[in-house]
């Protein structure tokens, strides 16, 4: 398969982890003054998590629709200037800087935007069009039953739990105006604003790298709309669930908790709801990373009453026969599959036959051992590199947790790498090495190159956003400003040097 993907490096920061007055990162100002930065840094890539909404947990790998964007997302001004809020409403939302406070938001953010939503006109020929596409009619639907019933879809009435026609229909029609088409509302007034960001940061010359997890939420409307295309009981109880096995990060695995899909079922419409799934995430970003890409070659399936993730089977999932069919129906795609892990010949063969690059994580390069993947002198030029990703520590926060002894081989490591490299850059202290390491990344043979924003500003682990399995206090990392001209002047510098 084509690849389009250009040499170049870029910059990973999600639209939460945004400066701004309102509580969380959003699609206004603060977003197009991020674009400008990149800019100046000379990056041809904005990386991004997933932007659906969130539920349980406030992980964006945990969502009510898969499809959806976050309405904590909306820029809020911007509604203010369509006179859909007042100068009272807007300063209602200020919040202090700093970390995201998700119990905050979920206590005001939604009243105020259905303040904005009064006083919306629903006749607008517009939203009339983008209601009748129907693309959020499940996830309307869904939404209102929440707002009604509290708890997972399997505790709704059995009408709508599941899904019969007439029910839901005259469910429908009786919060027709009061939820249905709010929630339509906020769905609306997300994609307006995510387009013209897009349509801003394209012309800048940079593309967006958006990220869509493999499996989808168990409360969700993709199980509830979909029940037939997962692996669920008669009482739409998942009979086994996703996770991966224990190992060296794990004694007993992830137990993530993700219906698996029925890909005997998805097979027999040739795959129309990934296909669908794939042609919303070509129209939202440039460039798609497939988390947990080795689950499309086989997957980890675990029995939904387990407790941990010890016990469970190894399946074949769609392997090349998914990728055939989306190549039929929507040609080339600039993918990243995202194979970090224990992989094994299969998911490898994958990867070689679809064309898409693998990730290289730097962090995990410095074991000592010369056959390791991830030093700079093993890594192929179809690869995308990173210091880590938003499930490692920061760079600082990594080299921070060494031993002195420890520490010393690192840097002893480093420097070899960076030898192989050709690149001469003295550095001694845990932050210069921690600023070599990003320089090690942009210098590698990866075609692409991508530093989270953390470490192009060398921050500690008090930014980290995520700490796998563990389920609280995750996804709050906020910048308090935007990044200093001299983090851009360093990025440029290594950008301009290493020909990216």
């Amino acid at each position: 398969m084509e690849n389009g993907i250009k040499r170049g490096a870029g910059i990973l920061c999600h639209i939460s982890s945004l400066p701004g007055k309102y509580g969380i990162g959003t699609l206004g100002k603060e977003a197009y003054e991020f674009a400008d930065f990149l800019k100046k840094c000379k990056v041809k890539y904005w990386q991004i998590l997933p932007l659906v909404q969130t539920g349980f947990g406030n992980s964006p790998y945990q969502s009510v629709c898969c499809n959806s964007g976050n309405p904590y997302f909306i820029d809020l001004e911007a509604l203010k200037e369509e006179g859909l809020l007042d100068d009272e409403e807007l300063s209602s939302c200020i919040a202090p800087e700093g970390d995201v406070d998700f119990d905050e938001l979920y206590k005001k953010r939604l009243g105020v935007l259905r303040l904005a939503y009064a006083r919306f006109d629903i006749k607008d020929p517009d939203f009339v069009k983008f209601i009748d596409g129907g693309e959020f009619e499940d996830y309307a639907v869904f939404m209102s039953l929440k707002s009604r019933y509290d708890g997972t879809f399997d505790t709704f009435p059995d009408a709508y739990k599941y899904k019969e026609h007439l029910a839901v229909y005259e469910f429908r029609s009786s919060v027709y105006k009061s939820d249905y088409c709010f929630w339509l509302f906020l769905q609306y007034i997300f994609g307006k604003q995510w387009k013209k960001l897009k349509n801003y940061v394209n012309n800048l010359g940079i593309k967006i790298i958006g990220d869509i997890p493999l499996y989808v939420a168990y409360d969700s409307s993709d199980v509830w709309g979909h029940p037939e295309l997962f692996k669920l009981d008669e009482n739409l109880k998942p009979t086994k669930v996703a996770g991966v096995p224990p190992d060296y990060f794990s004694k007993t695995g992830q137990l993530w908790g993700n219906p698996l899909y029925n890909w005997e079922a998805m097979a027999a419409d040739d795959y129309a709801w990934w296909i669908s799934r794939i042609k919303k995430a070509t129209e939202l970003y440039d460039v798609i990373r497939i988390d947990h890409f080795r689950g499309l070659d086989r997957y980890y399936a675990i029995p939904a009453d387990s407790k941990t993730a010890e016990e469970g089977e190894w399946l074949d999932g769609p392997q090349l026969r998914l990728f055939e069919k989306i190549k039929e129906q929507l040609g080339d795609i600039d993918v990243i599959a995202e194979d970090l892990g224990i992989m094994d010949s299969g998911v490898i063969r994958l990867r070689l036959k679809t064309g898409f690059p693998g990730m290289k994580i730097m962090q995990f390069a410095f074991d000592g051992k010369q056959s390791n993947a991830y030093l700079p002198k093993n890594i192929e030029e179809n690869s995308v590199a990173y210091t880590g990703t938003h499930d490692n520590s920061t760079s600082l926060g990594f080299i921070n947790a060494l031993t002195e002894p420890q520490f010393r081989i690192f840097k002893k490591r480093l420097r070899e790498a960076l030898a192989t490299e050709n690149v001469i850059f003295p550095f001694s202290t845990r932050e210069q090495t921690a600023l070599a390491l990003c320089v090690c990344t942009l210098a590698c043979p990866a075609k692409l190159a991508i530093l989270p924003i953390q470490d192009v500003m060398l921050l500690d682990d008090t930014a980290r956003m995520n700490i796998p399995a563990v389920a609280e206090g995750n996804w709050k990392f906020r910048l308090k400003g935007e990044p200093s001209r001299y983090s851009a002047a360093v990025m440029r510098k290594c950008v301009d040097h290493f020909g990216r």
